[in-house]
């Protein structure tokens, strides 16, 4: 049996970071990674844009190529099946046992699909899944969307030629990252191109958006689902359907998925509006509506994979949303098992303006913050909870914006007990900032303000502001200049 100073599970942006930070600060310790497929996930072209704000692009790249970037740590294409905790052996499907002295596990999250084994319904959570979309869209004249995270608004706003119903169990879309004016600002600016796109088809004109397919390796062999899609991704792949114009959107508010039908069974329940099997596949929507499509996406978000610590890890160490409970060294209830990214779930009493939202930013921070954690453990050395805790921050882009989120951005935890300032100009900018007894709580940045450092600041330093009341955001003001 092998012995490791240190093992890894998981091949997804936390793996991989605490990898290389492990290869960085213990490179004279033994070490794996353990992947269950071929190709990992990797954090390149870094930039620190603030203090606590990231941003980075996420590549897939061969084990062997990540055996190359990690170097001391040794790497291995196998799927965990168990976990002994008293005897410290993790075992793998090829029968290999590992013995090891500190484990961390980045085993990520599983979606959340609204219906299992249907084969008109897809999940979208890592490449695999996202090859499968795009294969059936070419052929496909209407797609059902189903939820109302990050990857749905991606998704929506990147599609083209071709219809698309979108559901969501909200009042508006974009709830998880955004509130309804922002929802709107997002829907006003999308209509405007997508009539402009409309327009250059009639008139013959190219696109001026330019669309890149995403390579694979064929060679390697296809296994478990692979890890999660990271920033940007449907901004870098060809999403196209059939049709020669654009595409309309229809939005189905505050309903789910109560049923998904076949044309047949839509004909013996008599259903009414089905439109005479049209479409191969039908969904019974909360609100009364039969609507009919090509295929569902079921974009509904994860939950924690914790299936290798079942049987293993007693009931207190898992939390409510079913992640394994971490406290502020990212360690288990289980001693020497550190857990980060999606699976995890942080049980500490977390800094007054960061929030846990399961997002890939985090899961890089988590990963190298547990690897520094481990070897602090092994090396009898304490280790201070990482600065990036301080704040919550994240960058992304929704419907070709850009999107900056700081702090309480919505609100979260202050109970409606604070002031809003709002600066919009419809298909320009949007920018919400949240005050509470005169300090700036969070802030939601569309468009290109640049405003990010000065109110990363203004809630890390918790500036009185009140003075200013609304000149904080007066286009004629040069806040920089104040606060920066």
């Amino acid at each position: 049996m092998a012995h490791y100073d240190y093992v890894i599970v998981g091949g997804g942006i936390a793996g991989v970071s605490c990898a290389e930070t492990l290869s960085y600060c213990a490179h004279d310790s033994r070490s794996v990674l353990v992947s269950a497929s071929p190709v990992v996930k990797v954090a390149t072209r870094f930039k620190q844009v603030t203090k606590v704000l990231e941003e980075f692009d996420v590549e897939e790249q061969s084990l062997d190529d990540i055996a190359k970037r990690i170097g001391s740590v040794g790497v291995l294409l196998d799927q965990a099946v168990s976990i002994s905790h008293t005897e410290r052996i993790v075992r793998l499907a090829s029968g290999v046992a590992l013995n090891y002295g500190k484990l961390c596990l980045c085993t990520g999250g599983k979606p959340k699909l609204i219906a299992r084994n249907n084969p008109y319904v897809i999940g979208i959570r890592d490449t695999e899944t996202v090859q499968e979309f795009q294969k059936r869209l070419q052929d496909a004249t209407r797609v059902i969307i189903v939820g109302n995270g990050g990857i749905a608004t991606e998704m929506v706003s990147e599609l083209e030629n071709v219809d698309v119903v979108w559901v969501v169990k909200h009042k508006s879309i974009s709830a998880t990252f955004v509130d309804a004016g922002a929802a709107e600002f997002f829907l006003k600016s999308w209509s405007e191109k997508r009539q402009q796109r409309n327009d250059e088809i009639q008139l013959n004109k190219p696109s001026a958006r330019l669309k890149y397919t995403e390579s694979s390796n064929s060679s390697l062999p296809s296994t478990t689902a692979g890890s999660a899609l990271g920033p940007d991704w449907a901004g870098n792949i060809l999403m196209s359907g059939k049709f020669y114009t654009a595409g309309s959107l229809q939005i189905e508010y505050e309903c789910e998925i109560a049923g998904i039908l076949t044309p047949d069974e839509c004909l013996v329940k008599n259903l009414p509006a089905w439109e005479n099997g049209k479409y191969p596949v039908y969904a019974e929507l909360t609100n009364g509506k039969i609507i009919g499509c090509d295929f569902i996406v079921s974009a509904t978000g994860v939950i924690p994979n914790v299936d290798l610590v079942i049987g293993c890890m007693p009931a207190d160490g898992i939390a409510v949303d079913g992640g394994i409970k971490v406290n502020e060294n990212m360690e288990s209830i289980l001693e020497d098992v550190f857990v980060a990214g999606d699976a995890c779930t942080c049980a500490w009493e977390t800094a007054p303006h960061w929030i846990q939202m399961r997002l890939w930013t985090q899961a890089r921070q988590m990963g190298a913050y547990a690897a520094r954690s481990m070897i602090a453990k092994t090396t009898h050395q304490s280790v201070h909870l990482d600065f990036a805790f301080e704040l919550f921050a994240h960058i992304t882009k929704f419907f070709g914006f850009k999107v900056v989120l700081l702090g309480l951005f919505n609100g979260q935890g202050l109970e409606k007990e604070y002031e809003i300032l709002l600066r919009m100009t419809v298909g320009v900018e949007y920018i919400k900032i949240i005050v509470k007894n005169g300090k700036v709580q969070g802030a939601i940045l569309i468009g290109d303000s640049d405003l990010e450092e000065t109110f990363e600041n203004l809630i890390l330093n918790g500036t009185d502001v009140a003075r200013y009341g609304e000149d904080l955001l007066n286009p004629d003001i040069d806040i920089e200049d104040y606060f920066d």
